[in-house]
């Protein structure tokens, strides 16, 4: 298999020219390709008045060697090694258990029982189809249910997001994720887009679809079942302690897969209880801006903008103090979402669906804090900090789960917004026109309105007067880290912690990576070689 980088076409080319242009740059004649797959493919929009598409392609060709020997320089072999999950001894002790079922206990679940080792799998919240109902009912009432909602369910937080699978990682598990989300319902183009997104919509049904296969393999998955407590003897767990309407139960086992997300506060000060060493760390905090997506992709890809999918945008802004200011989780054509877990505090999120269709753009304008911003020292910290600011914005709110928002324009100029403008705030179950500044620290206000005008001169009308403001987003990542040693364990052995909650990973992809990582481990330290697969 060969393949072909850089290939630049015009947006209006189609299939056909695109095999054509590969042929080209191999010096052989279009109908001697034997294959041709699309590996990548992304949007050069440096010159807005010249927009190409940007493709990566594998093809497969007779004589290999001398096509490679004559073509273009972009042309090289591709050596590609499937991922293979780890040969291991055949299992013998109690099953193990994963406590969460976001990407990172799913893809752990579906691995380990691929491989052999089918778990028992703990879910505090619902599953999906039900966990969507319960959402939307809290955005029409206002009503919060704390077992079910953005944060605990069925898929985690993401389910209920943009449903992003990117990320900065480069480990070979990456094809590995990607093939499964294509296999169980996301749509093919995620293999091979240079920011590919499922959509909300689309992910519930894939995550409805993994959580079948889990029950094929022989998985035994417990919704509404809290890990509320840890059997330890001599350092090494012996059990779990689940909690369910049915009351307590205690499972046996010695291996059990901690990955129960970045909300988990409960599991996070029991596990802290119980001797686990853990320790505070960065994070982000800040609100969510809204505007017109016609008005960002315009600016991002000039006049050709409406030939185009949605644009969105990646900023960040270094201002003198040594405070840092940047975009996150943007979602084109999407939604304010309200992400609360608990009562009296407010929390937001973005989401967008496939079609990525809405009228605004919205994303995380966060600024990063440290554990030298937490009140204390001890590793929930940080926990403390989110739960601080998260009362206040729900303070600023009025009530029922209402949102601060406020005007760009006002908010530069330090006055409280009285009513909206052009952009229409897209947060259910409403907001409140205040002034934003009153749920962040005064140093994040200060790095928010330092850096929008600097973030305007990168894509133009990003400061606009009446974008909107909407406070707060404080669950950009996990506050705390579960530390784990080289074989992936915590100092309790046979714990293994996992996936964004515990401090390891920072979006689907990475977490879904993490799952598998961990479910190696778990599978290899059975044999008791501590040998890890990399």
């Amino acid at each position: 298999m060969l393949q072909i980088a850089n290939i630049r076409l015009p947006l209006d080319a189609d299939g056909e020219a695109l095999k054509k242009r590969a042929a080209k740059l191999l010096h052989m004649s279009p109908k001697d390709l034997r294959e041709i797959q699309l590996v990548k493919q992304s949007i050069d929009a440096r010159k807005k008045s010249d927009l190409k598409l940007v493709y990566t392609v594998n093809v497969r060709v007779d004589d290999e060697a001398g096509v490679l020997r004559r073509a273009d320089a972009s042309v090289k072999r591709l050596e590609k090694n499937a991922y293979h999950f780890p040969e291991h001894p055949t299992w013998s002790g109690s099953r193990p258990v994963v406590a969460g079922m976001g990407p990172a206990g799913l893809f752990a679940a579906l691995y380990l029982a691929r491989g052999g080792i089918p778990p028992i799998v703990l879910e505090r919240g619902r599953p999906v189809e039900q966990r969507q109902r319960d959402v939307e009912r809290f955005w029409q009432t206002g009503l919060l249910d704390t077992r079910s909602n953005v944060q605990f369910g069925e898929g985690g937080a993401g389910t209920f997001s943009d449903g992003k699978l990117t990320t900065g990682t480069h480990d070979p598990r990456i094809s590995a994720v990607l093939d499964t989300f294509v296999a169980f319902g996301a749509p093919c183009d995620v293999a091979y887009s240079f920011r590919p997104h499922v959509g909300t919509d689309v992910l519930r049904q894939v995550v409805a679809n993994l959580r079948a296969e889990l029950l094929r393999l022989g998985c035994e998955v417990r919704f509404e079942t809290a890990l509320t407590g840890l059997r330890i003897e001599g350092g090494r767990l012996t059990g779990v302690e689940a909690t369910s309407e049915r009351g307590k139960e205690v499972i046996p086992t010695d291996h059990l897969i901690l990955a129960p997300g970045h909300s988990a506060r409960d599991t996070f000060a029991m596990l802290h209880q119980a001797g686990l060493l853990m320790e505070a760390k960065p994070f982000a905090v800040g609100v969510r801006i809204e505007h017109h997506q016609d008005a960002i992709s315009r600016a991002q890809y000039g006049a050709g903008w409406d030939k185009l999918p949605p644009s969105d945008y990646h900023l960040s802004c270094h201002l003198p103090d040594g405070r840092s200011a940047f975009s996150f989780c943007v979602c084109p054509g999407g939604v304010v979402v309200a992400s609360a877990s608990e009562e009296g505090r407010l929390v937001t999120n973005g989401m967008s669906y496939r079609a990525r269709d809405g009228v605004n753009i919205n994303g995380g304008f966060l600024v990063g804090v440290s554990p030298a911003d937490y009140p204390g020292t001890d590793p929930l910290a940080g926990v403390r900090f989110q739960e601080q600011w998260e009362r206040a914005a729900y303070e600023l709110g009025g009530g029922g789960f209402k949102a601060p928002a406020q005007l760009v324009g006002d908010f530069l100029q330090k006055r409280a917004s009285s009513a909206g403008g052009a952009v229409k705030p897209t947060y259910r179950p409403g907001v409140n026109w205040t002034d934003v500044a009153g749920c962040l620290p005064d140093y994040v206000a200060d790095t928010l309105r330092g850096s929008l005008p600097l973030l305007d001169r990168k894509v133009h009308g990003f400061a606009h007067s009446e974008a909107v403001l909407t406070g707060m987003e404080s669950r950009s990542s996990s506050p705390l880290r579960v530390l784990r040693d080289e074989t992936l364990q915590a100092n309790v052995r046979g714990i293994f912690p996992c996936g964004e909650g515990c401090g390891f990973a920072g979006g689907i992809m990475s977490a879904a990576v993490d799952g598998i990582r961990v479910a190696e481990a778990v599978a290899l330290e059975s044999a008791g070689n501590g040998k890890m697969f990399i």
